[in-house]
């Protein structure tokens, strides 16, 4: 009975000395999308999106690499500050920017090539973001934005979330975005949260172990 309750102490005491998983951290590198322009702090993006994970149980932080007005050159020249030792993910939701002024998409591709190869240097796992192009510049155009995100995912071999907006389309867009009729709106930041949360839990948890 003794040797029994000795061995019942010793995987006790072995359990209890397990060590947790680490705590990791994931850079959200974006524009006013991401940087949560035109709302309250904790309304933003990536508040909301650091609760939901938190709500899930996942032990992640969520920074904000956001900068309004960015386009993907602008994400591309913040890159090698941004990430830092501590950085084991990178979020790569950048092209907004590069729609509205009707840049080329084939500049749009290229600086978002370079920034995945950048994390693919620096062995930090991406996801990205895409957007889908109205028509307002024309098919050729369209095709081509739309298509740039789905084909450097498969050329890195990197997951991605195929369009930031998709959730709001659903309903009446209008309804989830702020007066500018370019943002979401605290509301519409949440139906975006719930449905790209799911795909950012799943990148978090494939995470190679630091």
């Amino acid at each position: 009975m003794l040797r029994n309750r000795v061995g019942l102490c010793v995987f006790a005491t072995v359990a209890l000395a397990a060590p947790a998983a680490a705590q990791v951290t994931v850079a959200a590198l974006g524009d006013s999308l991401t940087a949560g322009y035109g709302l309250p702090t904790a309304d933003g993006f990536v508040p909301q999106m650091q609760a939901w994970l938190d709500a899930q149980g996942a032990d992640v932080v969520l920074l904000n690499a956001g900068v309004s007005g960015d386009t993907t050159a602008g994400g591309l020249s913040r890159m090698d500050w941004t990430l830092t030792p501590d950085v084991d993910g990178v979020i790569v939701a950048l092209g907004g920017n590069d729609y509205l002024r009707g840049l080329d998409p084939v500049v749009s591709r290229d600086n978002l090539d370079a920034i995945l190869a950048k994390a693919q240097t620096a062995e930090v796992p991406a996801l990205l973001v895409g957007l889908e192009a109205g028509t307002n510049y024309g098919a050729d155009f369209t095709q081509a934005f739309n298509g740039m995100y789905a084909e450097l995912g498969a050329a890195y071999d990197v997951p991605v979330y195929p369009d930031w907006f998709g959730p709001l389309r659903e309903g009446d867009l209008r309804t989830y975005l702020q007066d500018d009729g370019v943002h979401p709106n605290a509301e519409g930041v949440s139906l975006i949260v719930d449905a790209m949360g799911p795909a950012l839990l799943a990148f978090i948890e494939n995470l190679p172990e630091g």
